[in-house]
């Protein structure tokens, strides 16, 4: 998996703040995503998916950044669920140990400049099989690598440990490496989706009034909105 990133330095207080940002060239728009009011969807095409799991692989990696996605000005599908005007967001990944007060974002984002361009190379099986991960442990209740959900300034912000991120990123390769296939192979029955949840499945809601669910859904080209 290769990913064109540019890198940002901000300082925040007497600190600094590492941005790792997408940069994925003009015209790539395969992303989208949106506040529904009842959970958050996303839409991604196979570009899109590629890229999203690429970069869930960088974070896992990458406990001392943000890594930023872009995606408020992604187009959406005109029949995206909901029933009021849905909100668009963009998305950072980070980790927990960085303890990044979410309230900053606006701050940081603004100051975030031309960055530093890089490309950034991660094998392709980073992100671990779905098979190869121990879902029984989750139920344990010692069990902590789980992802957290915060929204600020317009941006959807998951929060987790290496594990969790790797965890859960394995849903995501899988949804990457199935979707245009699913798509091909069921043309009568084209939805094809994963969701991710912050803590315990079935809670509606996060404690910050955060939708309690994102739904990730396979769009290909014909389908997004201009």
């Amino acid at each position: 998996m290769e990913q064109r990133v540019r890198v940002h330095r901000v300082r925040l207080g007497g600190s600094e703040v590492r941005v790792v940002r997408s940069a994925p060239g003009p015209g790539a728009t395969g992303l989208a995503l949106r506040d529904d009011g009842h959970w958050l969807s996303m839409y991604a095409d196979r570009e899109g998916a590629d890229r999203l799991a690429a970069l869930w692989a960088l974070a896992a990696r990458s406990s001392r950044s943000l890594v930023h996605l872009p995606l408020r000005n992604g187009p959406a599908p005109r029949d995206g669920a909901g029933g009021g005007e849905p909100v668009a967001l963009d998305l950072v990944l980070l980790h927990h140990s960085l303890r990044f007060p979410t309230s900053s974002w606006k701050e940081v984002r603004a100051r975030l400049g031309a960055g530093t361009p890089h490309t950034v190379s991660l094998p392709d099986d980073d992100l671990p099989d779905p098979d190869a991960v121990d879902h029984e442990r989750r139920h344990h209740r010692t069990y902590r690598d789980r992802l957290g959900f915060d929204v600020a300034a317009h941006t959807l912000f998951v929060v987790g440990s290496s594990t969790a991120f790797r965890e859960e990123g394995a849903a995501l390769r899988d949804f990457a490496g199935r979707a245009a296939a699913h798509r091909r192979r069921y043309p009568a029955s084209p939805h094809f989706c994963v969701e991710l949840f912050p803590g315990p499945r079935g809670r509606g809601r996060t404690r910050r009034h955060v939708p309690g669910s994102l739904h990730i859904e396979y769009r290909d080209d014909r389908e997004r909105t201009a």
